[in-house]
């Protein structure tokens, strides 16, 4: 469209400022008025088509920012667009615009040139200050420095950091206390853009762009937000933990930027995480030791045979004197025997005369579980790792942390969990089936088997490796046929205590009934001892000593008694256990097997079928 200068828009001649009508759509100046002309220095006789952008210069992209604030406000000025004249001299003008309406992509804009705005403003100034006379300065300047004097000290005052920015995001004004908590000076903050010096980053490292910034928002949306933890970065580098409060602030009704209030919390934080974590670590010795205390009580509601060490043989003697030899170590202990000698009594006595005393003594006797519930009764498991796992639940390695754990009858744990086992022990740590976390191991060892431990390796019951670090300081505890010495302080004590137990008088332990007893093979040791004695004091009348041995009969008197030499009762015992395993088709364990039948333990069946060398031939035969 051409520019006719006497057809220009009536409205546009009444504009008292330089005005034009400009198409966004096309840069194309559609019309102006004559103070415009004047501005821009364009010549009456010009009617070409004018590019508003001639006279944009290198303010362009400025200016194309310019109208995008325009259309989402409707309205709007700046002062940071630079222009130029036709000529190329550089303008200094504050420049408004609004959109025209019924003409979409048409702005009006008004031109107030800010150098002769200046200048008439000093004049009028000058001559107000000429009029008022020189006090009236005076005291209007020692007003207005009292004043910015005043609001400098209240914000210097606060405990709180604030600082202000514009609406372009530069720093306007900071206080003492963010300098203090921030080690930037006003020199470093002052006109700069803060949010890339103080706030451009989260804390893991994340890039924190100033668009997703509720400051930001704050001077751009005119929204006011509270942020309860984030991070502000010092000028050293380091962060600290903030909260704050961005509120914007308003010149004359136009958002002019926002005012930032904050409080370092770095310490609060960190308290509260210690909090945390000592409110974690009370609970977990809570539930430790209420987990302790329901270990203990099923142990003191299960019925113990053995109280004490009793008996003065050789074999006892050497026993005790091992014992006091070990338990002040850490020495993993492997204790060898058949079953029913004492095995568990003597970890018991190791573990109270060891440091570790004041820590339980966790017992787990391996073949008493399944073997797919092993792994999870000795290494614990976390809730939703099995079927069964409907909570979080620690092993036994676990509940014996800083105490002792008794591993009685190692042989029957199974071959795979005896290597993680040993790996556990070695690293002394242990995870939790389901669970990849480590938890610190601090415990003492003490294993049990019914077999020596060469006829365990060579039988691939207990894995080498596992054999080796168990097998530090062995005690071996003899059946009770070899120390027959013993029968009559064990047999006193026992019925003692059954006695106790059943409110009846004590019967007289004779000469004779001794004899009955030493000439007695005692194929369950100390264990079928105590059953004895349990079953005579039931059975006792008129403190007269009644005794059933073996098969439940009376005992015949010595007169009458067929004595038997040791190996003919062993080749006895080896065609009773041939004649069980035919019966069973060789099966040992279960409740079909040879040891059920013989109403004996599987591993004292097992130690028996090594020691009398009964084969698959033999069983065949």
């Amino acid at each position: 469209m051409l520019i006719d200068r006497p057809k220009s828009d009536s409205l546009l001649a009444a504009f008292p400022d330089a005005a034009l009508l400009l198409d966004t759509t096309q840069d194309r100046i559609l019309a102006l008025n004559a103070p415009a002309a004047d501005l821009f220095e364009l010549a009456p006789s010009d009617d070409t088509i004018l590019r508003f952008s001639t006279f944009l210069g290198a303010a362009l992209a400025k200016f194309v920012v310019f109208v995008g604030e325009v259309d989402h406000r409707g309205e709007c000025w700046t002062r940071e667009v630079p222009l130029i004249t036709a000529g190329g001299d550089p303008l200094r003008c504050e420049i408004r615009a609004r959109g025209v309406p019924d003409q979409p992509g048409c702005l009006l804009l008004t031109f107030t040139d800010l150098d002769a705005f200046d200048k008439r403003t000093q004049i009028a100034e000058t001559a107000e200050l000429h009029r008022a006379g020189l006090l009236e300065w005076k005291r209007a300047e020692t007003f207005f420095a009292e004043l910015e004097r005043q609001n400098q000290l209240i914000l210097n005052a606060a405990g709180e950091g604030i600082y202000g920015v514009n609406a372009d995001g530069k720093t306007t004004f900071v206080n003492r206390a963010a300098q203090e908590m921030l080690g930037w000076t006003t020199q470093d903050l002052l006109g700069k853009d803060i949010h890339s010096m103080i706030h451009h980053h989260h804390l893991n490292g994340d890039v924190y762009p100033s668009q997703e910034c509720p400051i930001y928002r704050s001077f751009r949306f005119e929204q006011v937000h509270r942020i309860e933890d984030e991070v502000f970065w010092r000028k050293d580098g380091k962060p600290i933990r903030v909260e704050y409060v961005s509120t914007p602030i308003y010149d004359q009704k136009v958002l002019a930027g926002a005012v930032v209030i904050f409080r370092d919390i770095t310490e609060r934080k960190e308290s509260e995480r210690k909090l945390r974590e000592a409110l974690d670590e009370v609970a977990a010795l809570r539930d430790r030791l209420e987990e302790e205390n329901e270990y203990l009580q099923e142990a003191i509601s299960s019925e113990r045979a053995h109280h004490d060490i009793i008996g003065s043989s050789p074999a006892v003697r050497q026993i005790v004197t091992r014992i006091d030899l070990v338990a002040s170590t850490d020495a993993t202990v492997l204790i060898t025997g058949e079953a029913g000698t004492g095995k568990a009594l003597v970890a018991t006595e190791i573990h109270k005369a060891s440091p570790r005393s004041r820590r339980p003594l966790i017992h787990f006797k391996c073949g008493s579980v399944a073997p797919e519930d092993v792994e999870a009764e000795l290494f614990g498991h976390v809730r939703g790792a099995g079927p069964n796992a409907t909570r979080d639940k620690p092993g036994k390695l676990e509940l014996a942390h800083g105490g002792s754990l008794f591993l009685d009858d190692v042989e029957e744990l199974p071959f795979e969990i005896q290597g993680k086992l040993l790996h556990a022990l070695q690293k002394s740590a242990v995870t939790r089936v389901g669970d990849t976390r480590e938890k610190p191991l601090d415990i003492r060892v003490i294993a049990a088997t019914t077999q020596a431990p060469t006829d365990s390796r060579s039988g691939n019951r207990i894995r080498e490796d596992l054999d080796l670090f168990l097998n530090v300081f062995p005690i071996t505890c003899l059946p009770l046929r070899d120390r027959l010495e013993d029968i009559p302080l064990l047999a006193a004590h026992l019925l003692k205590l059954a006695c106790r137990r059943h409110s009846r008088p004590v019967p007289v332990l004779t000469e004779r009934v001794v004899q009955q007893m030493q000439a007695y093979h005692w194929p369950g040791n100390v264990r079928e001892l105590h059953n004895v004695i349990e079953r005579a004091a039931i059975v006792s009348r008129d403190r007269k000593l009644v005794l059933e041995l073996g098969g439940g009969g009376r005992v015949a008197s010595p007169a009458n008694a067929s004595v038997k030499t040791e190996a003919e009762m062993q080749e006895a015992m080896r065609r009773n256990i041939i004649a069980a395993l035919h019966e069973t088709g060789g099966r040992v364990s279960g409740a079909s097997g040879a040891a059920a039948l013989l109403d004996i333990q599987p591993t004292t069946l097992y130690s028996r079928i090594k020691t009398l060398k009964i084969d698959k031939d033999a069983i065949k035969s």
